[in-house]
């Protein structure tokens, strides 16, 4: 078999090089632009992890429309992916919460082949190609979050805030996990990773996220963290 490289294929193989030598020199520009913190912000911003497929009317539709409705009636700007389902509920929830438009509602979609648009209630609105850059996004934008029922998407979402904040690329920014499911996938972490010699990892690295049971109790870690925000700009 002749394995000799044809001109085209030759010229096919540099140009990728090309392409692949830009596409690192962009992100050398966007690793030393995202260097740059952006300061506390005025309003404390909480990202609401959820499915897109609860629909209007179920029960944790109307318990996450009610957690956005209560944070933002406390000052806090809601952020999604806006999409439908638990994302249109926490956008609906800010809404409703904030009648005199003190705070934002944020949705950062992501162009999906059967998506087709942002939900309704998003009113500040930022698009993305890919999955990586939203979710950069969202930790750039996020003073806390909160993750209620979801799939693989809301998982990944998770996992990556999860591993973040145990490598201590973002600081004081709660993670909080609301229900069993999630309880669920913390238990069995400190059961299958600290199990081993040595252990997969550190019994603080799971400790990092705060499982409540109830969208109460997710108002209220999320309120306490708040008030220490809201003290540390005030000082």
């Amino acid at each position: 078999m002749d394995d000799k490289k044809t001109p085209a294929s030759c010229e096919n193989e540099e140009t990728f090089d090309i392409v692949e030598d830009a596409l690192n020199d962009l992100w050398q520009v966007v690793n030393e632009l995202s260097r740059i913190r952006p300061p506390l912000q005025r309003h404390f911003r909480v990202t609401i992890f959820g499915s897109a497929r609860v629909k209007p009317g179920q029960p944790l539709y109307d318990d996450v429309r009610r957690l956005a409705a209560a944070l933002s009636a406390q000052g806090c700007d809601i952020v999604t992916g806006g999409g439908p389902g638990l994302m249109q509920a926490a956008n609906e929830g800010e809404n409703f919460g904030d009648p005199d438009n003190k705070t934002r509602s944020f949705g950062l979609p992501v162009e999906l082949p059967f998506e087709e648009r942002a939900n309704p209630f998003v009113e500040k609105l930022y698009h993305h190609r890919t999955f990586f850059s939203r979710l950069h996004h969202f930790v750039r934008l996020s003073s806390a979050f909160v993750v209620v029922g979801g799939g693989i998407g809301t998982t990944l979402e998770t996992m990556i805030v999860w591993q973040l904040l145990q490598v201590r690329h973002i600081q004081d920014v709660p993670l909080i996990l609301v229900g069993d499911m999630w309880k669920g996938l913390v238990d069995w972490a400190k059961a299958d990773m600290l199990s081993h010699d040595p252990p997969f990892a550190s019994p603080r690295d799971l400790d990092i996220p705060v499982c409540v049971q109830s969208i109460d109790d997710a108002i209220a870690a999320v309120l306490a963290q708040k008030a220490l925000y809201d003290a540390a700009r005030q000082g």
